[in-house]
């Protein structure tokens, strides 16, 4: 038999080479998401593409692969882990899978409004948070807003928890959505982002859940014609790079790709709150019907899930914030 070791580290080198090909001094970073070149998140990240190239002097370079071109969300996440992708865009959703502290971003309802939302994100703890899949070779550059998540339907309105019963409602590949969607009454089928607009034209499932530039952006207003503001969860979207190629940048390199990072936060935040307003707008436009609900009989029906979760080191840290 030969050394176990020896195609691991084959792959590690291959992987390596293509995901930060050297151009003379050049340091070319890989990256792939599964969001519309029209997203906001997108439009950040080439934001931060932009200004990684200006603050490096042209020699760090972020090559952009939108839309899924390269894989699932999960399997992008994979290929970090090997290497072979220098980083990506997920929601916090999927990674609990990876950093099972994550799943907390998915209880419902667990933050009162946004700005305790981003107070607990820019806490220490928070920040600790974003390095705890070091361990798994997915390190967290910085939190994306992602704003609310809410329920939109095909033909169904949504005016209570009492009318999502017997409605099969699309989830990301998260045990705590799953929950979620099941304490509400529905009946949650895990479907891949690029798959979705498909499975709702087609009826494999009566509705999903997001915030409103993703349900603008991913053309799922033209199906779907009822889109119920309860904002169940406000899940981050995480930047992440492989380990492997982030130890593989010298200390000037980190701290020109941290930089873009950090300042790509600050423009993101901006420009989500403008595209949100502006998305909602449109799909109203389009003919969707809008409707902002009585949110407490959704709190109401999912806090089992709150309880279940009392007593943990991060709920409680949650919980902490929330009274400043």
């Amino acid at each position: 038999m030969g050394k176990p070791w020896t195609t691991i580290t084959a792959l590690l080198l291959v992987g390596l080479m293509s995901a930060c090909a050297r151009d003379a001094d050049v340091r070319t970073l890989k990256m792939a998401h599964s969001l519309d070149h029209t997203h906001p998140v997108h439009q950040a990240i080439v934001f931060m593409s932009e200004r990684l190239d200006e603050i490096s002097g042209g020699t760090m370079k972020i090559d952009i692969y939108p839309g899924g071109q390269l894989g699932s969300e999960r399997e992008l996440m994979e290929l970090l882990q090997i290497g072979s992708l220098a980083m990506t865009k997920v929601s916090s959703s999927p990674m609990e899978g990876f950093v099972p502290a994550m799943k907390v971003f998915n209880i419902p309802y667990v933050f009162r409004d946004n700005d305790h939302f981003w107070r607990v994100l820019n806490s220490d703890q928070g920040k600790q948070l974003l390095l705890a899949g070091d361990a798994v070779n997915l390190r967290g550059l910085g939190y994306f807003d992602a704003g609310s998540r809410s329920f939109y339907n095909v033909d169904t309105p949504v005016n209570t928890p009492d009318d999502l019963a017997g409605q099969k409602i699309r989830v990301q590949q998260s045990q705590t959505a799953l929950k979620m969607v099941q304490a509400l009454g529905g009946s949650p089928t895990p479907i891949s982002w690029g798959e979705l607009y498909t499975a709702l034209s087609q009826g494999v499932v009566d509705g999903a859940e997001n915030n409103p530039p993703s349900f603008y952006t991913s053309k799922h207003f033209e199906v779907c014609k009822y889109y119920t503001l309860n904002e169940h969860t406000s899940v981050p979207d995480i930047v992440l790079i492989s380990s492997y190629i982030w130890n593989s940048l010298n200390a000037q390199q980190q701290q020109w790709l941290q930089q873009a990072m950090d300042e790509a936060v600050v423009y993101q935040r901006k420009l989500w709150a403008e595209k949100t307003e502006e998305a909602l707008v449109a799909v109203e436009a389009a003919g969707v019907t809008i409707i902002r609900p009585d949110k407490a009989p959704f709190m109401e029906k999912v806090q089992p899930m709150h309880d279940s979760y009392k007593g943990t080191e991060l709920y409680e840290l949650i919980q902490t914030f929330k009274s400043m």
